[in-house]
């Protein structure tokens, strides 16, 4: 039996969420409403632009919007950890080196393999045959 190629999106979207949120706690207050509420709308957006696409039948415009919202999600994460974000622990900078790095690492690695999710989602759809 094989697997649901949508839902194990829906899934590690999900996945990513969860440890998103939990790291976004730390970060430090004056970012509460700023680089950490942005990352926060961006990954409710992949998640939202995902259901979108599971439901309408031609979702090639959907799928590009999905794509663009996650490189949008990607580069507020990476500008996230360049600032030093990472690092934080309940609003103060308290993280070592190591473990910042371990931080960012877990939530890149899922970025990264929800994008290669959504990647092939658009070229299975170039694959099929568009009605005219």
């Amino acid at each position: 039996m094989k697997a649901d190629p949508e839902a194990a999106i829906m899934h590690k979207c999900r996945e990513l969420i969860l440890l998103l949120n939990i790291h976004l706690n730390h970060f430090p207050k004056h970012e509460k409403y700023g680089l950490c509420q942005t990352i926060r709308n961006c990954v409710y957006g992949v998640l939202g632009l995902i259901v979108e696409c599971q439901k309408r039948y031609h979702n090639k415009t959907s799928l590009t919007k999905l794509d663009v919202q996650h490189e949008q999600l990607r580069a507020f994460v990476n500008l996230a950890f360049e600032m030093g974000y990472f690092s934080y622990h309940s609003n103060k900078r308290a993280r070592s080196e190591a473990e910042t790095l371990r931080r960012y690492t877990a939530v890149s690695v899922l970025i990264n393999e929800l994008g290669a999710m959504i990647g092939g989602w658009v070229r299975s759809l170039r694959l099929i045959p568009q009605p005219e």
